[in-house]
Protein backbone atom coordinates (compact mmCIF):
# COMPACT_ATOMS: atom_id res chain seq x y z
CA UNK A 1 0.00 0.00 0.00
CA UNK A 2 1.20 3.30 -0.81
CA UNK A 3 2.38 5.35 2.01
CA UNK A 4 2.10 9.60 1.80
CA UNK A 5 3.30 12.26 4.27
CA UNK A 6 0.71 14.37 5.59
CA UNK A 7 -0.24 17.50 8.02
CA UNK A 8 -1.93 16.01 10.81
CA UNK A 9 -4.49 18.48 10.32
CA UNK A 10 -5.12 18.15 6.71
CA UNK A 11 -5.36 14.45 6.90
CA UNK A 12 -7.58 14.63 9.26
CA UNK A 13 -9.96 17.10 6.81
CA UNK A 14 -9.19 14.88 3.99
CA UNK A 15 -10.02 11.65 5.79
CA UNK A 16 -13.25 13.16 7.24
CA UNK A 17 -14.07 13.88 2.97
CA UNK A 18 -13.58 10.65 1.89
CA UNK A 19 -15.76 9.39 4.67
CA UNK A 20 -18.67 11.42 3.29
CA UNK A 21 -18.55 14.88 5.03
CA UNK A 22 -20.36 17.00 2.90
CA UNK A 23 -20.48 20.06 5.19
CA UNK A 24 -17.79 21.87 7.33
CA UNK A 25 -18.90 25.03 9.21
CA UNK A 26 -15.33 26.45 11.25
CA UNK A 27 -14.02 29.44 12.53
CA UNK A 28 -10.46 30.43 12.54
CA UNK A 29 -8.14 29.10 15.65
CA UNK A 30 -4.55 27.83 16.19
CA UNK A 31 -3.17 24.99 15.82
CA UNK A 32 -6.26 24.09 13.81
CA UNK A 33 -6.43 26.13 11.11
CA UNK A 34 -5.23 24.28 8.41
CA UNK A 35 -8.71 21.62 8.67
CA UNK A 36 -11.01 24.87 7.62
CA UNK A 37 -7.96 25.96 4.89
CA UNK A 38 -7.96 22.28 3.79
CA UNK A 39 -11.81 22.18 3.79
CA UNK A 40 -12.16 25.29 1.88
CA UNK A 41 -10.23 24.34 -1.12
CA UNK A 42 -11.01 20.68 -1.40
CA UNK A 43 -15.03 20.64 0.24
CA UNK A 44 -16.64 21.96 -2.52
CA UNK A 45 -13.96 20.04 -5.25
CA UNK A 46 -16.03 16.83 -3.50
CA UNK A 47 -20.13 18.52 -4.24
CA UNK A 48 -19.55 19.56 -0.67
CA UNK A 49 -20.53 22.65 1.17
CA UNK A 50 -17.45 24.94 3.18
CA UNK A 51 -18.29 27.99 5.38
CA UNK A 52 -16.59 30.13 7.50
CA UNK A 53 -19.17 30.93 9.98
CA UNK A 54 -19.16 34.31 11.68
CA UNK A 55 -18.33 32.52 15.12
CA UNK A 56 -17.76 29.24 16.60
CA UNK A 57 -21.30 29.56 18.09
CA UNK A 58 -22.51 30.16 14.31
CA UNK A 59 -20.26 27.20 12.68
CA UNK A 60 -21.81 24.56 15.58
CA UNK A 61 -25.76 25.68 14.75
CA UNK A 62 -25.03 25.73 11.45
CA UNK A 63 -23.81 22.06 11.74
CA UNK A 64 -26.94 21.16 13.61
CA UNK A 65 -29.10 22.60 10.52
CA UNK A 66 -26.98 20.56 8.07
CA UNK A 67 -27.18 17.71 10.29
CA UNK A 68 -30.70 17.69 10.60
CA UNK A 69 -31.39 17.41 7.20
CA UNK A 70 -29.31 14.18 7.36
CA UNK A 71 -25.62 15.27 5.67
CA UNK A 72 -23.12 14.34 7.17
CA UNK A 73 -21.58 17.78 8.94
CA UNK A 74 -18.27 18.53 10.99
CA UNK A 75 -17.12 21.44 12.55
CA UNK A 76 -13.06 22.15 13.91
CA UNK A 77 -11.52 24.71 16.22
CA UNK A 78 -9.11 24.44 19.20
CA UNK A 79 -9.78 24.90 22.96
CA UNK A 80 -11.49 28.14 23.85
CA UNK A 81 -13.04 28.13 20.49
CA UNK A 82 -14.98 24.15 21.29
CA UNK A 83 -15.73 26.36 24.66
CA UNK A 84 -18.06 28.55 22.95
CA UNK A 85 -19.40 25.20 20.38
CA UNK A 86 -20.63 23.60 24.12
CA UNK A 87 -23.91 24.98 24.14
CA UNK A 88 -24.40 23.62 20.09
CA UNK A 89 -23.44 20.41 21.45
CA UNK A 90 -25.60 19.90 24.12
CA UNK A 91 -28.27 20.71 21.07
CA UNK A 92 -26.80 18.35 18.93
CA UNK A 93 -27.06 15.60 21.78
CA UNK A 94 -30.39 16.53 23.27
CA UNK A 95 -31.75 16.24 19.09
CA UNK A 96 -29.92 12.85 18.29
CA UNK A 97 -28.23 14.69 15.25
CA UNK A 98 -25.04 12.85 14.13
CA UNK A 99 -21.81 15.24 13.76
CA UNK A 100 -18.19 15.10 14.40
CA UNK A 101 -16.28 18.14 16.19
CA UNK A 102 -12.45 18.08 15.96
CA UNK A 103 -10.70 19.76 18.79
CA UNK A 104 -7.21 19.92 18.25
CA UNK A 105 -6.18 21.16 22.08
CA UNK A 106 -3.69 23.77 22.97
CA UNK A 107 -2.83 25.33 26.51
CA UNK A 108 -4.97 27.25 28.58
CA UNK A 109 -7.56 28.09 30.56
CA UNK A 110 -8.88 31.03 28.69
CA UNK A 111 -6.67 32.13 25.76
CA UNK A 112 -3.55 30.18 27.31
CA UNK A 113 -1.12 29.19 24.45
CA UNK A 114 -1.12 28.06 21.16
CA UNK A 115 1.07 24.87 22.22
CA UNK A 116 -0.42 21.46 22.22
CA UNK A 117 -1.84 20.10 25.56
CA UNK A 118 -4.41 17.96 26.81
CA UNK A 119 -6.59 20.45 29.61
CA UNK A 120 -9.96 19.53 27.74
CA UNK A 121 -9.94 16.21 28.86
CA UNK A 122 -12.75 16.78 31.43
CA UNK A 123 -14.64 19.35 28.73
CA UNK A 124 -14.89 16.39 26.14
CA UNK A 125 -15.39 13.38 29.01
CA UNK A 126 -17.98 15.58 31.24
CA UNK A 127 -19.74 17.23 28.75
CA UNK A 128 -19.29 20.80 28.73
CA UNK A 129 -22.89 21.57 27.76
CA UNK A 130 -26.01 21.35 29.59
CA UNK A 131 -28.19 18.18 30.57
CA UNK A 132 -27.75 14.39 30.76
CA UNK A 133 -25.91 13.32 27.63
CA UNK A 134 -22.44 11.82 26.70
CA UNK A 135 -20.21 12.00 23.53
CA UNK A 136 -17.91 9.47 22.54
CA UNK A 137 -14.46 10.61 22.81
CA UNK A 138 -11.74 9.23 20.24
CA UNK A 139 -7.83 10.26 21.19
CA UNK A 140 -5.17 9.40 18.62
CA UNK A 141 -2.20 9.21 19.38
CA UNK A 142 -0.55 9.71 15.54
CA UNK A 143 -1.60 10.74 12.10
CA UNK A 144 -2.55 7.39 10.44
CA UNK A 145 -4.69 6.85 13.72
CA UNK A 146 -6.33 10.41 13.24
CA UNK A 147 -7.42 9.62 9.83
CA UNK A 148 -8.57 6.24 10.86
CA UNK A 149 -10.84 7.36 14.00
CA UNK A 150 -12.08 10.55 11.91
CA UNK A 151 -13.59 8.61 9.30
CA UNK A 152 -15.17 6.17 11.95
CA UNK A 153 -16.23 8.68 14.11
CA UNK A 154 -18.90 9.48 11.20
CA UNK A 155 -19.96 5.66 11.22
CA UNK A 156 -20.41 6.19 15.12
CA UNK A 157 -22.04 9.41 14.56
CA UNK A 158 -24.51 7.64 12.43
CA UNK A 159 -25.27 4.69 14.17
CA UNK A 160 -26.38 6.31 17.26
CA UNK A 161 -27.26 9.26 16.19
CA UNK A 162 -25.23 11.20 18.77
CA UNK A 163 -21.96 13.61 18.38
CA UNK A 164 -18.66 12.37 18.29
CA UNK A 165 -15.81 14.51 19.73
CA UNK A 166 -12.12 13.62 17.59
CA UNK A 167 -10.01 14.80 20.94
CA UNK A 168 -6.32 15.47 19.10
CA UNK A 169 -3.51 17.50 21.03
CA UNK A 170 -2.23 20.39 18.95
CA UNK A 171 1.29 18.13 18.20
CA UNK A 172 -1.26 15.56 15.99
CA UNK A 173 -2.77 18.69 14.15
CA UNK A 174 0.67 20.15 13.57
CA UNK A 175 3.25 17.34 13.23
CA UNK A 176 3.88 15.58 9.48
CA UNK A 177 3.99 11.58 8.99
CA UNK A 178 3.54 8.58 6.56
CA UNK A 179 0.39 7.19 6.73
CA UNK A 180 -1.34 4.77 4.45
CA UNK A 181 -5.31 5.24 3.04
CA UNK A 182 -6.68 1.78 4.09
CA UNK A 183 -9.75 0.25 2.05
CA UNK A 184 -12.69 0.70 4.55
CA UNK A 185 -15.53 -1.59 5.46
CA UNK A 186 -17.95 0.71 6.64
CA UNK A 187 -20.87 0.01 9.52
CA UNK A 188 -24.02 -0.95 8.28
CA UNK A 189 -26.22 1.86 9.39
CA UNK A 190 -29.42 2.70 9.76
CA UNK A 191 -31.78 4.76 7.01
CA UNK A 192 -32.39 8.26 7.72
CA UNK A 193 -35.89 8.02 8.33
CA UNK A 194 -35.88 10.85 10.81
CA UNK A 195 -33.97 13.60 8.42
CA UNK A 196 -35.94 17.50 8.22
CA UNK A 197 -35.11 17.28 4.49
CA UNK A 198 -38.28 17.97 2.71
CA UNK A 199 -41.48 15.93 3.08
CA UNK A 200 -41.21 13.72 0.03
CA UNK A 201 -43.68 10.78 -0.10
CA UNK A 202 -44.26 10.72 3.93
CA UNK A 203 -47.59 11.64 4.90
CA UNK A 204 -45.74 13.54 7.93
CA UNK A 205 -43.37 16.17 8.71
CA UNK A 206 -40.24 14.68 10.70
CA UNK A 207 -39.83 17.61 13.44
CA UNK A 208 -36.83 18.27 15.08
CA UNK A 209 -36.74 19.75 18.40
CA UNK A 210 -34.84 19.82 22.07
CA UNK A 211 -37.49 21.83 24.19
CA UNK A 212 -39.84 19.55 26.19
CA UNK A 213 -42.11 21.90 28.68
CA UNK A 214 -43.27 19.39 30.81
CA UNK A 215 -41.32 17.02 32.89
CA UNK A 216 -42.57 13.94 32.33
CA UNK A 217 -42.08 14.44 28.36
CA UNK A 218 -38.75 15.59 29.05
CA UNK A 219 -37.29 12.49 31.69
CA UNK A 220 -39.14 10.25 28.97
CA UNK A 221 -36.44 11.64 26.53
CA UNK A 222 -33.46 11.61 28.65
CA UNK A 223 -34.13 7.95 29.67
CA UNK A 224 -34.40 7.58 25.63
CA UNK A 225 -30.86 9.41 25.09
CA UNK A 226 -29.37 7.08 28.33
CA UNK A 227 -30.35 4.19 26.32
CA UNK A 228 -28.08 4.87 23.34
CA UNK A 229 -25.24 5.92 26.39
CA UNK A 230 -25.16 2.07 27.28
CA UNK A 231 -25.10 1.48 24.01
CA UNK A 232 -22.26 3.12 23.33
CA UNK A 233 -20.69 2.40 27.08
CA UNK A 234 -21.29 -1.61 25.82
CA UNK A 235 -19.85 -1.44 22.23
CA UNK A 236 -17.35 1.26 21.45
CA UNK A 237 -14.69 1.25 24.30
CA UNK A 238 -11.05 0.97 22.79
CA UNK A 239 -7.96 0.83 24.43
CA UNK A 240 -3.87 -0.54 23.33
CA UNK A 241 -1.51 -2.33 25.85
CA UNK A 242 1.59 -2.16 25.08
CA UNK A 243 4.78 -4.05 26.83
CA UNK A 244 2.25 -5.39 29.41
CA UNK A 245 2.73 -9.31 29.30
CA UNK A 246 5.08 -9.29 32.31
CA UNK A 247 4.77 -5.34 33.51
CA UNK A 248 5.08 -4.34 37.06
CA UNK A 249 5.10 -0.76 36.57
CA UNK A 250 2.14 0.69 34.00
CA UNK A 251 1.85 3.83 32.55
CA UNK A 252 -0.86 5.23 31.65
CA UNK A 253 -1.33 8.00 28.85
CA UNK A 254 -3.29 9.15 25.68
CA UNK A 255 -2.68 10.88 22.57
CA UNK A 256 1.04 12.58 22.87
CA UNK A 257 2.22 11.37 25.72
CA UNK A 258 1.69 8.05 25.10
CA UNK A 259 4.27 7.97 22.27
CA UNK A 260 6.74 9.25 25.15
CA UNK A 261 5.55 6.82 27.79
CA UNK A 262 6.45 3.98 25.27
CA UNK A 263 9.62 5.36 24.86
CA UNK A 264 10.40 5.62 28.05
CA UNK A 265 9.01 2.24 29.06
CA UNK A 266 11.14 0.64 26.44
CA UNK A 267 14.24 2.39 28.21
CA UNK A 268 13.34 1.47 31.45
CA UNK A 269 13.51 -2.30 30.59
CA UNK A 270 16.73 -1.68 29.33
CA UNK A 271 17.39 -0.69 33.08
CA UNK A 272 15.86 -3.41 34.70
CA UNK A 273 12.20 -1.99 35.15
CA UNK A 274 9.50 -4.10 33.93
CA UNK A 275 7.34 -1.06 32.45
CA UNK A 276 4.12 -1.35 29.77
CA UNK A 277 2.07 0.93 28.68
CA UNK A 278 -1.90 1.36 28.85
CA UNK A 279 -3.52 3.68 26.09
CA UNK A 280 -7.01 4.57 26.30
CA UNK A 281 -8.21 4.77 22.47
CA UNK A 282 -12.01 6.34 23.90
CA UNK A 283 -11.46 8.50 26.63
CA UNK A 284 -15.57 7.78 26.97
CA UNK A 285 -16.28 5.35 26.84
CA UNK A 286 -13.37 5.08 29.21
CA UNK A 287 -11.85 1.39 29.89
CA UNK A 288 -12.56 0.98 33.26
CA UNK A 289 -13.00 -2.79 33.83
CA UNK A 290 -10.08 -3.82 31.12
CA UNK A 291 -7.93 -1.39 33.45
CA UNK A 292 -9.07 -2.75 37.03
CA UNK A 293 -8.46 -6.08 35.92
CA UNK A 294 -4.77 -5.36 34.88
CA UNK A 295 -4.93 -3.33 38.49
CA UNK A 296 -5.83 -7.04 40.13
CA UNK A 297 -2.55 -8.71 38.48
CA UNK A 298 -0.19 -9.64 41.72
CA UNK A 299 2.59 -9.06 39.22
CA UNK A 300 1.62 -5.37 38.74
CA UNK A 301 3.05 -2.76 41.68
CA UNK A 302 2.34 0.60 40.63
CA UNK A 303 0.44 2.90 37.86
CA UNK A 304 1.82 6.45 36.52
CA UNK A 305 -0.64 8.50 34.91
CA UNK A 306 1.18 11.13 32.21
CA UNK A 307 -0.71 13.65 30.41
CA UNK A 308 -0.70 17.15 29.08
CA UNK A 309 -1.64 18.63 32.02
CA UNK A 310 -2.63 18.74 35.35
CA UNK A 311 -4.19 15.42 36.16
CA UNK A 312 -7.97 15.21 34.52
CA UNK A 313 -7.57 11.46 33.03
CA UNK A 314 -5.76 10.60 36.59
CA UNK A 315 -9.26 11.01 38.02
CA UNK A 316 -10.50 7.78 35.63
CA UNK A 317 -7.64 5.91 36.24
CA UNK A 318 -8.63 6.47 40.08
CA UNK A 319 -11.87 5.31 39.61
CA UNK A 320 -10.41 2.21 37.46
CA UNK A 321 -7.96 1.26 39.85
CA UNK A 322 -10.02 1.99 42.75
CA UNK A 323 -7.31 1.72 45.20
CA UNK A 324 -6.23 -1.72 44.30
CA UNK A 325 -2.40 -0.24 43.99
CA UNK A 326 -0.43 2.88 44.33
CA UNK A 327 -1.73 5.90 41.17
CA UNK A 328 1.14 8.20 40.57
CA UNK A 329 0.94 11.59 38.07
CA UNK A 330 3.36 12.92 36.38
CA UNK A 331 2.46 15.94 34.14
CA UNK A 332 3.11 19.27 31.89
CA UNK A 333 0.86 21.77 31.40
CA UNK A 334 0.65 25.41 29.42
CA UNK A 335 1.84 24.07 26.23
CA UNK A 336 5.07 21.79 27.89
CA UNK A 337 5.28 18.18 26.92
CA UNK A 338 6.58 15.47 29.26
CA UNK A 339 9.89 14.64 28.32
CA UNK A 340 11.04 10.71 27.58
CA UNK A 341 13.93 11.66 30.70
CA UNK A 342 11.38 13.32 32.90
CA UNK A 343 9.22 10.53 32.42
CA UNK A 344 11.72 7.51 33.37
CA UNK A 345 12.87 9.24 36.33
CA UNK A 346 8.92 9.56 37.42
CA UNK A 347 8.79 5.97 36.84
CA UNK A 348 12.11 5.35 39.19
CA UNK A 349 10.85 7.28 41.94
CA UNK A 350 7.68 5.57 42.15
CA UNK A 351 9.40 2.08 41.59
CA UNK A 352 11.73 3.05 44.64
CA UNK A 353 8.67 3.25 47.43
CA UNK A 354 6.72 0.51 46.18
CA UNK A 355 9.61 -2.63 44.95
Amino acid sequence: MKREIWKGSEAIAEAAIRAGCRCFFGYPITPQNEIPEYMSLHMPQSGGVFVQAESELAAVNMVYGAAASGVRAMTSSSSPGVSLKQEGISYLAACQLPAVIVNVMRGGPGLGSIQPAQGDYFQATRGGGNGDYRTVVLAPANIQEAVDLTQEAFDIADQYRNPVVLLADGLIGQMMEPIVWKERTPRTLPEKTWAACGRGDRDHNNFITSLLIDAPSCEAHNLELHKKVLEMEKNECRWEEILLEDAEVVLVAYGTPSRVAQTAAENLRRQGIKAGVFRPITLWPYPYARLREIADLDRVKVFLTVEMSLGQMLDDVNLAVAERKPVKFYGRCGGKIPGVSEVERAVQEAWKEVK
